[in-house]
């Protein structure tokens, strides 16, 4: 099931940024503690999105002012638990796709988070739903 949380407020300069990472080698996940941090960063910097993670790599929507996207995103590149960080998709939107989601992420039986990915990204534009839901396929 996917977890959620408080609806954002909703600017006129957002960024979309996609991205996927790898784990980096002789690193533990610890997901609980990342999405937490997450979750509190994000808040405090009015930023929406979506984790999903398949035991090795990340796939992350992060959404909002630019500026605080940007430099979510930059302080994401430097950490050290995850490399080959490539940006999949980077867009200027009229609309949060995941506005009521400070960060969601992935917990649950895989037919039920591609259901799930499925149905939340409908509407999505669709390069990013097929980004999504091609990594749902593969949890």
């Amino acid at each position: 099931m996917l977890q959620q949380s408080a609806v954002m407020s909703e600017r006129p300069d957002l960024l979309q940024i996609l991205y996927i990472s790898t784990v980096s080698p002789r690193e533990t996940v610890d997901l609980e503690s990342i999405l937490a941090v997450a979750r509190r960063n994000n808040r405090a910097h009015d930023i929406t999105g979506l984790l999903m993670f398949n035991g090795k790599r990340f796939l992350q929507v992060l959404e909002g002012p630019s500026g605080a996207v940007e430099n979510t995103f930059e302080r994401i590149r430097r950490d050290t638990r995850h490399r080959a960080q490539v940006m999949l998709s980077r867009r200027t939107v009229g609309r949060r796709e995941f506005g009521d989601w400070s960060m969601a992420f992935r917990d649950g039986h895989a037919g039920e988070v591609y259901d799930l990915i499925c149905a939340r990204t409908a509407d999505a534009h669709p390069n990013l739903r097929a980004e999504l839901t091609a990594f749902a396929r593969q949890i």
